[in-house]
């Protein structure tokens, strides 16, 4: 919604379109949509209190797991309590500080997944490949400084971002999509802005670099386990579920990107809402089911809590 200021154009409201034509089924997919969420914070918080209760989880590994967990819940609290409150309205609007807090949340939210991934690469590398040096190298102060990175960029970053798209001048309100990023708003704006264009390239390198890294490290670690059998079962027991997350966020996020920039009105709604909702779905449910599968020492403590024993 415009508002009309010293004859400038101002935005106060955004509408968000991508839910029109759900009014036939919006209670069925606000019960599913509901189940979802309940089932996020359920397999989340249940591997972050099992770390969190079971001191022999306080390992560097367990401790970016945990923050692993803990951003998949920090990133689906920006889209779910606004998304399931539009399926129960008939009038989908936010208003233009709510779009930028939400664009920030999803936005830090994704690129602190690669933030802690790449952190998580790292203490593979080193756990396989010196294993000797690995408590002198991954010391607990250290582990704490990394968490802290990790926290840290992705924030700093997006709010450089956020700034930038504060500071546009915009010329319309509509937004094709069941939630607020900053690029939807940036293509809104009256006129183009360098710094619009430059911060979001830099960003988008600076996270690509990330996932070459995390690449690398798996060749590498994929060659030096070749010839050692007890190092191929770490890999197997602790890098695979790493690997397999990677491939689940990098593979939610791509749906997500095509849809942004090759979405097609041809498609049905439903499953234009579907690319853009993957990464709010897929990563922060099948994660924590991976790990907790297949981590012995996290699936040992929940099923020893389920059988009714002390952890």
């Amino acid at each position: 919604m415009l508002q009309l200021m010293d004859n400038v154009s101002e935005t106060t409201m955004f509408t968000l379109s991508g839910l029109s034509g759900t009014t036939n089924y919006r209670h069925t997919l606000f019960a599913l949509t509901l189940l979802c969420y309940c089932v996020i914070w359920l397999v989340n918080l249940t591997i972050i209190v099992t770390i969190v209760v079971d001191k022999n989880l306080h390992e560097p590994m367990y401790i970016f797991l945990c923050n692993l967990c803990i951003n998949g819940l920090y990133g689906t609290a920006g889209f779910y309590p606004k998304f399931l409150t539009d399926l129960l309205s008939t009038i989908h609007v936010i208003s233009y500080a709510g779009c930028l807090l939400q664009g920030f949340v999803l936005h830090s939210s994704v690129v602190a997944d690669f933030s802690i991934l790449a952190v998580m690469a790292y203490d593979r590398y080193v756990a396989i490949c010196q294993p000797l040096m690995y408590h002198s190298v991954m010391t607990t102060q250290r582990v704490c400084v990394f968490v802290f990175v990790a926290w840290l960029v992705p924030f700093c970053l997006l709010f450089l971002s956020s700034i930038t798209t504060l500071r546009l001048r915009l010329c319309g309100s509509h937004i094709p999509k069941i939630y607020c990023i900053n690029h939807l708003v940036g293509k809104l704006s009256c006129s183009a802005s360098i710094a619009h264009v430059i911060i979001p390239a830099f960003n988008y390198t600076f996270y690509v670099l990330h996932i070459l890294f995390i690449v690398w490290s798996y060749m590498y670690l994929l060659k030096k386990c070749q010839f050692s059998s007890e190092n191929r079962n770490k890999f197997m027991q602790t890098c695979l579920p790493h690997l397999f997350c990677l491939i689940t966020v990098v593979v939610s996020i791509l749906f997500d990107l095509l849809y942004i920039r090759f979405g097609s009105k041809t498609l049905p709604q439903g499953v234009n809402n579907f690319m853009s909702m993957e990464f709010l779905i897929i990563p922060p449910i099948i994660n924590p089911l991976i790990y907790g599968f297949k981590l012995t020492k996290i699936k040992n403590r929940i099923m020893q809590f389920l059988c009714g024993k002390h952890l």
